[in-house]
């Protein structure tokens, strides 16, 4: 699971206490989730190759959550949340504290998205990796296949039955009664997903709320030396249909930012027509005839 790490004379990976960081400490399945620690807390002294001057940049990244072990203490991987960006300094700084999460052997998950935040979505979603990555774990020593975790079905909160590890399910649901009430033109949360070859995995969502006229959600996730238990692409997906629904309960207080059918097509195309650059083939021609 992730990129093993060495042993702890030289890894430079500091033990983190039961109630260090700056939010309450979540324990599940023998982990302990840490809210809010800078780089510099868990890290013992400056990895080699770096300079000083990148080492303080880089010492005061804040990782969102930083789970451990609770039986050693030890960091087993950090999350980072971070809304899109085209800053070159930004990208400088991400890239530093890349390097120093690889030299260290700290696997590094970053999800970047307009709406997910930390405060809000951050415990959901890293508990989720948490059990996504036991269950993986779990399975990978059986002698025949198991169901993925993302693929067992259980009944979901509206009483149907269905994927229960869907981050995405509760917004489905509520969507369907948004179209009850006339808020939506469409009850169905559409999506896609993709994984660049030299870069994230990208995920989409969207619905329609008027008439040629939706609204719409796009998350990139970044693992770094990390298994997250399900497919990182399916996972973007999953959190663009979850960052989907929190916008969607805002439609009451006034009609969103919407996207013309037109331009997301637009952008359909432009993803299919850079198929050579993604892991796989691109599955979404069908969407490309609308």
């Amino acid at each position: 699971m992730g990129t093993a790490m060495t042993g702890d004379h030289d890894c430079g990976l500091s033990v983190v206490p039961e109630d260090a960081g700056r939010g309450p400490v979540l324990v599940r399945a023998e982990q302990r989730v840490h809210a809010g620690l800078r780089l510099g807390e868990i890290v013992r002294r400056r990895p080699p190759g770096l300079t000083a001057s990148q080492w303080n940049t880089a010492s005061r990244t804040l990782f969102d959550q930083v789970v451990c072990a609770v039986s050693t203490g030890r960091p087993e991987f950090a999350v980072e949340f971070r809304p899109p960006s085209t800053d070159a300094t930004a990208r400088r700084a991400e890239r530093t504290t890349e390097a120093v999460a690889a030299a260290i052997g700290l696997p590094l998950l970053r999800v970047v998205s307009a709406t997910l935040r930390t405060a809000g979505h951050g415990p959901r979603i890293v508990a989720y990796v948490v059990d996504a990555r036991r269950y993986a774990a779990g399975a990978a020593g059986l002698d025949v296949p198991a169901v993925g975790f993302r693929d067992i079905v259980g009944r979901l909160p509206d009483g149907r039955e269905g994927a229960v590890n869907d981050l995405g399910a509760l917004a489905r649901a509520e969507a369907v009664q948004a179209y009850v009430a006339r808020q939506l033109t469409d009850p169905i949360l559409r999506g896609l997903h993709v994984c660049w070859t030299r870069g994230p995995a990208e995920g989409w969502s969207w619905a329609e709320v008027r008439p040629g006229q939706l609204l719409v959600e796009r998350v990139t996730v970044q693992a770094y030396g990390i298994s997250c238990g399900v497919e990182p692409a399916r996972l973007a997906e999953d959190l663009a249909v979850l960052a989907l629904g929190e916008r969607l309960r805002t439609i009451e207080a006034g009609v969103p930012s919407l996207v013309p059918r037109e331009e997301l097509l637009a952008d359909i195309r432009r993803l299919r027509d850079r198929r050579g650059e993604l892991v796989g083939d691109f599955g979404y021609d069908h969407l490309c005839q609308e």
